[in-house]
């Protein structure tokens, strides 16, 4: 026969520790509660609860957007807040600069590291250019295993290489060359889906039995080098549609798209017919 007064209010608090670099480091609610206090120019802290349903069931957005509008309160969600943030402050600093002499040509390479968890970014430049001049880049993700290795499974290294070559060629342009191996999954991952696909299924196939999405690769940290490094407007070598809105996303604008096809060995004519049906690449295969 409890009643109202053998409940002690306001019930249990506990205290959360947000992560350094709040929602572009864990995109949960504590950092969500700790990111808008700062934003705010308000000592980093905050209260945050749980809104339930009338049937005890945990609020989502679509029931807290109603919530919202029933008490006519302000609502955003973490993920406007992390590309608020994103578009907002410079999450990487460059840390070195030297010359490159390569069998592809002479690059200026230049260092730079994230502020969120140290990750080495490296950017390959050559020559100048006007700030409204449309620069020919190449937003390359890292493929140990084909850049470094030769592997035939895919089509990175020769791309990689050719796009040295046409920079070398044009005497100007920048290539990136961003920490996402295995579109995002990492190294070792990577290799668990190797063994997938030799088990039959194709690149995408194997990131989802893994758990994951086709394509996790996020082209914020690659914007804001190009911003640093004078780019505004941009001719894109890539044959993937989903890089440009990427790169545009992040206020830089795309005048071009460069084709950078290889062609097709034995051992990657699957993983090429997957990008082409199943990642929307423009490939005439």
């Amino acid at each position: 026969d409890s009643g109202r007064e053998d409940i002690r209010s306001p019930g249990h608090i506990f205290p959360l520790l947000a992560s350094q670099g709040g929602v572009l480091r864990r995109a949960g609610h504590t950092e969500a509660a700790v990111d808008l206090a700062k934003l705010a120019n308000m000592l980093p802290g905050g209260v945050i609860c749980e809104i339930m349903n009338e049937d005890g069931t945990m609020a989502r957005v679509p029931d807290l957007m109603k919530f919202a509008e029933l008490h006519k309160l302000l609502i955003i969600t973490i993920k406007d807040l992390i590309e608020y943030r994103k578009r907002n402050e410079t999450l990487v600093v460059k840390k070195a600069e030297a010359m490159l002499p390569s069998e592809f040509g002479d690059f200026n390479v230049i260092g730079f590291q994230s502020v969120l968890d140290d990750s080495d970014y490296v950017a390959l430049v050559k020559g100048e250019w006007e700030e409204d001049e449309p620069v020919l880049v190449r937003v390359h993700s890292e493929c140990l295993t084909g850049d470094v290795f030769g592997s035939y499974r895919c089509d990175c290294g020769p791309q990689l290489h050719a796009a040295m070559e046409m920079v070398q060629a044009e005497g100007k342009g920048v290539i990136l060359y961003l920490p996402q191996e295995g579109r995002g999954i990492g190294l070792i991952n990577k290799l668990h889906a190797y063994k997938l696909q030799e088990k039959g299924a194709d690149t995408v196939e194997a990131n989802q039995q893994l758990g994951f999405k086709a394509d996790l690769r996020d082209y914020g940290m690659g914007a804001q080098m190009l911003f640093m490094l004078g780019v505004r407007r941009m001719r894109l070598m890539t044959n993937n549609p989903r890089k440009i809105v990427g790169v545009q996303g992040h206020g830089l604008e795309v005048v071009e798209r460069i084709p950078l096809e290889i062609q097709s060995n034995p051992g990657n004519i699957k993983y090429m017919h997957t990008k082409k049906h199943k990642l929307g690449h423009i490939l005439n295969i």
